[in-house]
Formats: C-alpha cells, structure tokens, sequence
C-alpha cells in the first residue's frame, strides 16, 4: 500500500525471497546472524537481503548483529510463516530492497549503525494516509538510539544550516533532524525522559512556533502577518509595513533598518519558548534561533 508520506522510501520495491538453499538467496555483504523463525514444524533462518541493513550498534529495537526489521514486521513474517508451512523442513529467507543501499544514504541509518540498507520499519502493520508516520518513526529511532546511548543533552534542528551549526556543538549522535515535525519531536523527547532538548531553527520557522503551528509544513498554513505586525508594535512600539512585504525575511530587513533585528529575534524567541511550554509544561526544551548573533555563547 503507498500513501503520501514525507518518506525516501515511498513507493520502494520490497521483497521476500524463501528457500530450502542458503546459497539460492542475495544476502547484505555485511556479517550478521538471522532471526530464527520457528512454526509448528519447520525452522525459517531471516536474513538480511540486498538493500536491507544491518545492525552494528547497540541502542535499536533490533539487536546488534542482525537485519534491520523492527518487531512488528518481524512478527507479521513469523505469522505467515506459522500459518502457511506446514512441512517438516528448514528454509532460508530474506528480506530485500530494491536500491537499498542508495536509498539508505538519505537517511540517518548509519549514524545510528544500520549499515548495507534500509531498515525495516512499523509499528502496527498499517498505513495512514498523511500520517507522516515513517519520518517521525525514525525521528524516534534517532532519539532513542541517542538517549540508550548516554547523551543527556539532544539537538532538533531544522534544515541544514542548523544542522551544521549543531553539529559544531555535539557529537552528530545528539543532533537529530526533525522536520517540520516539531510538537511530534519534543513528544517523543519527552515521553523518553531526554533531559534537555536545544531546538535550533532560522527565524521564519520559529515565527511560525510562537504562533503555535505544531507542524511548520505550508500545507498546515502560512504564519498571521496581522497577528505578527500587531505583536512588533506592542512589544518593539515599531509598526512594520507588511503591505510591502508579506514574508519574515522582509520584515526582518524592515527592522534591521532601525536597529531593532535582535530585539525582534528575542521577541519572537521567547514567545515561541512561551508556546513550546503552553503545549509541555514540563518540557525541557530551549527553542533558539539560528539567525540570534549570540546563541548560548556560540
């Protein structure tokens, strides 16, 4: 089933190859074990096929040394299996993605350890359109991995620029790329226990936080330009013209004119950490602006 997920793997060619040789099937290159599958009467030994990873750390769902396939579709191969064979025989399986491997480059796999692949991801055997659901799944692979991995500090940034700047402040292990997904993001954090939280974004984006957009995405709306005026002029006492310009970037150059940029990134900073605590009274996220000259003493 596809559906419109923000994923690189929409629209991917799965495969499951089974049989009574191991040496008929295309394993990963990568050493691993296989998961034992035991129905009523055969024995099935799951491998790692071309285009799925491999495990080589710990801190994931699927132990180290194994393919890259979460519980949930590791449990859905062990059903078929139980309920289709019913011979007394051993077979040999595996689980492949077409292009694996080039598709598995554009994701965050092997910062987290999974090599040769994609991993197989799931966690109800279900697909919901618009959900969204794989990228936030494996924003939570990252942030688990981090957490059991002993970072008590993590980094949600934003786009690459923040992501680079991040990365000068921690090990690339802490910085996680969050999307637009950014309410999701700090749940999971939150669920996780993760004792601090820095989310690291450019100024039109954190415009839209404070004024609560959950998700950044266009499709779920475009920043209130009125609200936004209204706010400089009550905090700044500056009336910025947004008939000119309907754009954060403008009226960021507006502002700058008159000496009140860095009074504005602060605005809007604190109003989005305002809304950030509004959503989590117990978060322990500090929202900061990438655009901000002095961030944390960078």
């Amino acid at each position: 089933m596809d559906n419109d997920d923000l994923d690189v793997t929409k629209g991917c060619e799965i495969i499951v190859a089974l049989s009574d040789k191991k040496s008929d099937l295309r394993l990963n290159s990568i050493e691993h074990k296989p998961y034992i599958i035991e129905g009523e009467k055969e024995v099935v030994e799951l491998y790692a096929g071309s285009g799925v990873g491999v495990v080589t750390k710990e801190g994931l769902k699927p132990p180290k040394g194994y393919p890259a396939i979460n519980p949930k579709p590791l449990s859905a191969l062990n059903d078929l299996f139980y309920n289709i064979y019913k011979d007394e025989q051993k077979l040999y399986c595996t689980v492949s993605v077409t292009n694996g491997e080039e598709i598995a480059k554009q994701t965050a796999n092997a910062k987290v350890g999974v090599l040769g692949g994609i991993s197989i991801l799931g966690k109800t055997g279900f697909v919901k359109p618009v959900s969204s659901s794989a990228y936030i799944d494996s924003v939570q692979t990252e942030i688990e991995f981090a957490v059991k991995n002993g970072y008590s500090t993590l980094y949600f940034t934003l786009g690459n620029s923040a992501f680079e700047q991040a990365k000068k402040q921690a090990d690339e292990t802490a910085v996680i790329e969050i999307g637009n997904f950014i309410y999701d993001s700090i749940k999971i954090a939150n669920e996780l226990k993760v004792k601090e939280v820095i989310f690291l974004c450019g100024i039109g984006k954190m415009a839209k936080v404070y004024q609560g957009f959950k998700n950044t995405h266009n499709r779920f709306g475009v920043i209130d330009f009125n609200k936004l005026q209204q706010d400089i002029k009550d905090e700044l006492n500056y009336e910025v013209d947004i008939e000119s310009t309907l754009t954060v970037k403008g009226i960021s150059q507006q502002l700058e004119k008159v000496n009140l940029l860095e009074d504005f990134y602060t605005m809007i900073d604190k109003k989005a950490n305002t809304t950030i605590k509004e959503w989590f009274k117990n978060s322990k996220v500090k929202a900061l602006i990438l655009e901000q000259k002095d961030i944390l003493g960078w």
